[in-house]
Parts: structure tokens; sequence; C-alpha cells
């Protein structure tokens, strides 16, 4: 009867899966001496290299004060390096080392086994369907 008591709770329910998901995440990123949310961020910068702090925090929608750490962490591993931003000298850019790029195809091949295997698991048009109702309603509720 508990269970019933939660079945229609988003929290809930969003919550035990990031549990269940960042079991994951921390398996794949584990080799690479990354947490889940450095492995993201540091995909995003060797993605899209010299974007700024902000517009990390932006993208990965986490708040300011956290991107630093994130970033602070990436730094001492020697993965990335933050230089003065052309547009702004209040600003620094993000760019990845060298180090970074030798890891970038492997860093990409862990993230892909990770949702081939929940797809696997799950199956795939549910796995889409589930991660686009997931950002619609992050979206709206943004």
């Amino acid at each position: 009867m508990i269970r019933f008591m939660f079945d229609h709770c988003l929290y809930f329910n969003t919550t035990a899966l990031a549990r269940v998901v960042e079991k994951e995440w921390t398996s794949a990123f584990k080799p690479f001496g990354l947490t889940p949310p450095q492995g993201f961020m540091l995909r995003l910068i060797l993605a899209r290299p010299g974007l700024s702090q902000h517009e990390l925090a932006t993208e990965l929608t986490i708040s300011r004060p956290t991107a630093t750490r994130l970033l602070d962490g990436l730094q001492a591993l020697g993965l990335v390096e933050r230089r003065d931003s052309d547009f702004d000298a209040r600003h620094w850019s993000i760019f990845p080392t060298t180090a970074a790029e030798k890891i970038h195809a492997a860093l990409n091949a862990a993230s892909g086994q990770v949702t081939q295997k929940i797809q696997r698991t799950v199956g795939k048009d549910n796995f889409l369907e589930t991660v686009g109702k997931v950002r619609e309603v992050c979206s709206a509720l943004k």
C-alpha cells in the first residue's frame, strides 16, 4: 500500500530512477577517474571547447558554484584549462587539455555502452519516449 502512495509522485519516481541510472554511469566513468557529473561536463567541453563557465552551467542545468567545483576537479586532474575569454575579461573560456583529447573517444564509447545497455533493458522506443517526456516536463517546470 505504501508503494501505491508514491505511484503518481514525480519526485519519488524520478529520484528513484536517478539512483538506478547513477550506478550505471558511475561504473562507466570510474575507469577514467571521473564522477558522472565530471564525465558529462568533460564530454560537453570536448564537444564544444571554449564555452564559459556560465554556458556550461546552463547547458548542464546546474548552478554556477556546482560548475566551479566540477571544473576545479577536472582541472586538478589535468583534463581542462581555463583561458581568458575573448569576449569578456571577467570570464574564462574552458578548453580540454591534450590528456582529455586522448580519452575523448573512449569516454564517448563508454557513454554509448551505458545508453545501449539501458535501451536493451527497457526497449529503445521506451527509452527514447521516456527521455523525451522527462525533458518536456523539466522544460515546462523551469
